[in-house]
């Protein structure tokens, strides 16, 4: 299991778009889809026994999709990159993933690469296909965040920042943005990557008006062995001005979205026991940082 995974919102299509990206990727699988228990119907407004989460993985990368209603919404603040080795393959991607979509940045040669292009799909997701020299990079497919609006000029102190929080975490590139315009900030990153508990991200500062920010339409899950690591990154994270949820999501004082999750209810969601589940979450809805002796007791039916 990765430490570190994505989540993408969806109001009912999660199962649907995990289909379609297994359909488009390689190296693809689907893998758990678990359905929606009578404990959030009341909550969520979602039937008992539709699709709740799909997940699949996709060259590599473990993706949650779920199905959360109209509530949030996905946007460019976070994409992923698409790493290709040949012009050929970056086309076909940009191909599929354009079917429905929008182009944000034309498919052309630049500066950084002889093709790139940056699409956001029928779902909403955005992608940037880029053609590499070589394959001396850590993924195929990398999240990369955007800091735009009051977060213009922060990508480097929020991989400072990121770095404190996660062990195994180095910077594997920094370019700071050149000075004057579209920039003029002397602290602003063109790009930079960097790990987190040895998975890949990339960051950038978007100089300019945005007419979208961070929100819950993508989050990164992370997967904790036991309370102590829940503790660790439910503290951190919301330190300095960040936000607690329900349920063990958190805003992250830059606004980004996390879900501190214990692999146990992962484990448990997996399973084939509904009424452990379903007493789980109910039990899971009243807590913000989740409890995992708690939840524990509560799928054991424990006082």
């Amino acid at each position: 299991m990765q430490k570190i995974s994505t989540c993408l919102w969806f109001d009912t299509e999660a199962e649907e778009a995990a289909k379609w990206y297994t359909s488009i990727f390689q190296h693809s699988t689907m893998r758990t889809v678990a359905m929606y228990p009578k404990s959030l119907e009341a909550v969520t407004g979602k039937k008992a026994g539709t699709v709740m989460t799909a997940e699949f993985e996709i060259e590599g990368q473990h993706v949650m999709a779920l199905n959360g209603g109209p509530a949030f919404h996905i946007n460019q603040s976070i994409s992923f990159f698409i790493h290709c080795t040949t012009a050929a393959e970056v086309d076909e991607y940009w191909a599929q993933l354009g079917k429905g979509g929008k182009v944000l940045m034309e498919l052309q040669q630049y500066p950084f690469s002889k093709r790139y292009g940056w699409i956001q799909d029928k779902y909403g997701v955005s992608w940037q296909v880029i053609l590499v020299d070589d394959m001396n990079v850590p993924a195929k497919i990398v999240p990369s965040l955007l800091f735009v609006g009051k977060n213009f000029g922060k990508a480097q102190e929020a991989v400072n920042h990121y770095l404190s929080v996660f062990p195994d975490a180095k910077v594997t590139m920094m370019n700071k943005a050149p000075p004057g315009p579209p920039y003029n900030n002397a602290e602003a990153v063109a790009y930079a990557a960097f790990n987190l508990c040895g998975e890949p991200f990339t960051i950038m500062d978007g100089p300019g008006k945005h007419a979208f920010a961070f929100s819950e339409g993508v989050s990164f899950v992370i997967n904790c062995e036991n309370q102590e690591e829940v503790d660790h990154y439910w503290e951190k994270l919301t330190a300095d001005g960040g936000e607690e949820s329900m349920c063990g999501w958190l805003k992250d004082k830059y606004g980004v979205s996390w879900q501190v999750t214990p692999t146990m209810m992962s484990e448990l969601m997996r399973g084939n026991n509904p009424e452990k589940q379903e007493r789980a979450m109910a039990a899971m809805l009243k807590m913000k940082k989740l409890d995992i002796h708690g939840l524990k007791n509560a799928a054991e039916q424990k006082g």
